[in-house]
């Protein structure tokens, strides 16, 4: 997760976790956050301004930390997101929501995924391998420079024809569209 700055990025559609996590291990990565429960709260107007405008607010928890995202629109490119990101850790959350609702700002789309982070010394290093499991399947998530990413892509596999550069937000309305379910968060079902 970056600070500050761009953001390239490209998702990947996997079978099982296991043999990507066999992959990932043969090219010499290693965990670097262990597999966890990540919940999303994306925040716009009512009118959905932000959305149209191509950007994100997000609020994201996972064991017990909180960060606050703000993404920018993303820049036109064939193969990857590229985008400007600001990212920042929260103490309280709560108080950001209040603050949020206060601004007319109310959450329009929640999502969960397992999320375990991936990072190589040597010849892989330079980008950050994400393993998502979601309810609508499994993903890799590659963010680094494009040259990283064409890298790592290949050596797991995959050609640029395969890259993925819609959130997840937007493979969820897809993957509801074509099973005509309706729409609304992407959550596990407990």
């Amino acid at each position: 997760m970056r600070r500050a700055g761009k953001e390239t990025e490209i998702k990947l559609p996997i079978g099982p976790t296991a043999a990507a996590r066999r992959g990932l291990a043969r090219l010499g990565f290693r965990v670097i956050q262990p597999r966890s429960l990540e919940r999303n709260l994306v925040f716009d107007t009512p009118g959905r301004a932000l959305r149209r405008s191509g950007c994100l607010l997000r609020l994201r928890s996972r064991n017990g930390r909180h960060w606050l995202t703000f993404k920018g629109p993303a820049d036109f490119s064939r193969h990857f997101k590229v985008r400007a990101e600001r990212e920042t850790e929260l103490s309280d959350p709560e108080a950001v929501r209040a603050a949020f609702a206060a601004l007319g700002l109310q959450t329009v789309f929640r999502y969960e995924k397992f999320r375990a982070v991936y990072a190589a010394r040597g010849r892989w290093r330079g980008g950050e391998v994400m393993l998502d499991e979601t309810p609508i399947g499994n993903f890799v998530e590659l963010e680094g420079s494009r040259s990283w990413i064409r890298r790592v892509a290949r050596a797991l596999g995959a050609r640029p024809q395969d890259f993925i550069t819609q959130s997840y937000a937007a493979l969820y309305a897809d993957w509801c569209w074509r099973r005509r379910r309706r729409g609304g968060d992407m959550v596990f079902h407990r």
